[in-house]
């Protein structure tokens, strides 16, 4: 006997073995069948769904959970565009009741509104004795009063308080760890935020250490809310670079740095397991840090950084490729990609892993001559569709029209044979697949502006980003991606198809319900 049985549905598979079909059966969690194979079985739950188009569970390859749920519960600034607006915000929440030189963290920080970055010396008059940090909606800056610039080691640099990448993550690590309970419920939370869009899994993009870590024992909060039944969706975590040591393992295991017990990517369950090897190499457009070859227009010729020395950086990439990781490498800007291109080539060549599946973060500007090489290493380009639908009229600008269709790209990498994979980046964007999708097709900013029109993609190419490339990516497609016999029964019922409606209406499509594990996850939240 069936578990549920869904029928009266136009269930999109992405399967091109059986693309489209009626009547869907599960059992414990799997798909057993489809179509005859099941509409004759009885099951204890039959769901009428009146028409209404099914989905794979969308996969959201990039996404920091913990950051998403602590910045909800974070006061903000947002959307605060004066300076004299910004500090009443900080005056205010600093004189809440808290002990001398406590923390006080404040979310929504963006200078381009500004005109300028805020300095310490304006936070130290609405300090009030407080530890004052304003975290950049990047996530790769931030800006402190002079209570935490005394603190930092010597050699940090900053700019009258501005710091960022690595001087960001100096001062972050003064307050660290955060504890695990409340880092569950931050968890928790955003995960929960993902269901209402669509999502069954995702990729938790970095635990541990570098920029975005919370603590040191991360991992433990999401073991925690596995072991409690809280974990809403299925999570795949990438470590920190930071996180390897150096180890003196046996020869023959090829290697010399590792995690504790040589744990790699692969480890563990359906519902958590251990990913990537995160590794950042350069900042963000938005903090104006992601590493260029050309200078950002209308700036002093600043062309962004690198988060450590390019050596050590690609020294990291090969150590950890001949760790048997896959590597997930954070590079935005052209001149990051050619340092991750070149280091994976050199590790490729060490020990060649033809389905080690390395991916590139973010892929924000690649350069025409790049496409061919992305293609010849396998490597995915993970991308953030939702950065150019928000912040596309600011990105254009900085990049010139030279540039800016080479700007998180679409059929450029499809036309080259470069797996295309969809994210968010949650919380620096809004996280809804759908609307992501959308931009995908059209191509439009908010402002109604294109940008890279000829990087523009079909329906089911976009849609394919957020599953079945979605779990190549992962090492999860023989588990998820399509609706095929034996799979999860990981699945989104929508209100419309999107391949039926106008593009433009794509974002607006209604999220009936999510189904995880084969469970309705809306009769779930309200048990």
């Amino acid at each position: 006997m069936l578990c549920t049985r869904l029928t009266n549905a136009r269930i999109l598979t992405m399967d091109p073995d059986h693309p489209v079909a009626r009547d869907l059966g599960i059992w414990r969690g799997r798909i057993v069948g489809l179509d005859d194979a099941v509409t004759a079985l009885p099951a204890r739950e039959v769901v009428d769904l009146q028409g209404a188009t099914v989905l794979p569970g969308f996969i959201d390859s990039h996404v920091h959970l913990a950051w998403a749920g602590l910045k909800a519960r974070t006061p903000s600034i947002a959307p605060c565009t004066r300076i004299d607006d910004i500090l009443a915000v900080v005056d205010r929440a600093a004189r809440s009741p808290a002990p001398p030189g406590a923390w006080l963290d404040l979310a929504g920080y963006d200078q381009r509104a500004l005109g300028r970055h805020l300095a310490a010396a304006e936070l130290d008059r609405v300090s009030h004795g407080r530890r004052i940090l304003l975290m950049h909606d990047s996530g790769h800056a931030c800006v402190v009063n002079s209570a935490v610039l005394e603190m930092l080691p010597d050699g940090v640099e900053h700019r009258a308080g501005f710091l960022a990448e690595s001087a960001m993550t100096a001062a972050r690590r003064l307050r660290l760890p955060y504890g695990q309970e409340e880092l569950a419920d931050a968890i928790e939370h955003a995960a929960r935020e993902c269901l209402t869009e669509g999502i069954t899994a995702c990729v938790e993009a970095g635990i541990g250490g570098g920029l975005l870590g919370h603590s040191p024992v991360e991992l433990g909060a999401y073991q925690l809310l596995r072991d409690r039944g809280r974990l809403p969706l299925r999570v795949q975590l990438m470590a920190s670079g930071d996180t390897l040591r150096t180890r003196a393992a046996h020869p023959d295991d090829g290697f010399t740095q590792a995690m504790d017990l040589g744990v790699r990517t692969g480890f563990g369950d359906d519902w958590l397991s251990l990913g990537a090897l995160k590794i950042y190499t350069d900042g963000g457009m938005m903090a104006r840090t992601a590493a260029l070859t050309s200078p950002y227009e209308g700036t002093d010729g600043g062309t962004g950084q690198f988060q450590d020395d390019p050596e050590r950086l690609s020294r990291l990439i090969v150590d950890g490729h001949l760790s048997g990781w896959q590597l997930a490498v954070h590079a935005i800007g052209d001149r990051a990609a050619d340092l991750a291109l070149d280091a994976l080539e050199q590790a490729q060549k060490l020990r060649p892993r033809p389905d080690a599946r390395h991916r590139i973060e973010h892929a924000g500007l690649i350069r025409p001559d790049q496409l061919p090489r992305l293609a010849a290493l396998g490597v995915s380009a993970v991308v953030q569709p939702a950065f150019l639908r928000h912040f596309g009229d600011d990105y254009a600008t900085v990049m010139g029209e030279r540039r800016s269709g080479w700007m998180y790209r679409g059929r450029g990498f499809l036309d080259h044979g470069v797996t295309l994979v969809g994210s968010s980046d949650r919380p620096v964007v809004d996280g809804s697949p759908l609307r992501a999708v959308q931009f995908m097709v059209e191509r439009a900013s908010l402002t109604g502006r294109t940008i890279g029109g000829d990087e523009a993609i079909g329906v089911e190419e976009a849609l394919r980003a957020y599953t079945v490339a979605g779990a190549h990516a992962s090492h999860r497609d023989s588990v998820a991606g399509t609706l095929s016999p034996g799979k999860l029964a990981d699945l989104v019922v929508l209100g419309d198809d999107p391949h039926r409606v106008d593009p433009g209406r794509i974002g607006d499509i209604e999220i009936v319900t999510t189904y995880v594990d084969g469970r309705d996850t809306r009769q779930a939240a309200g048990g």
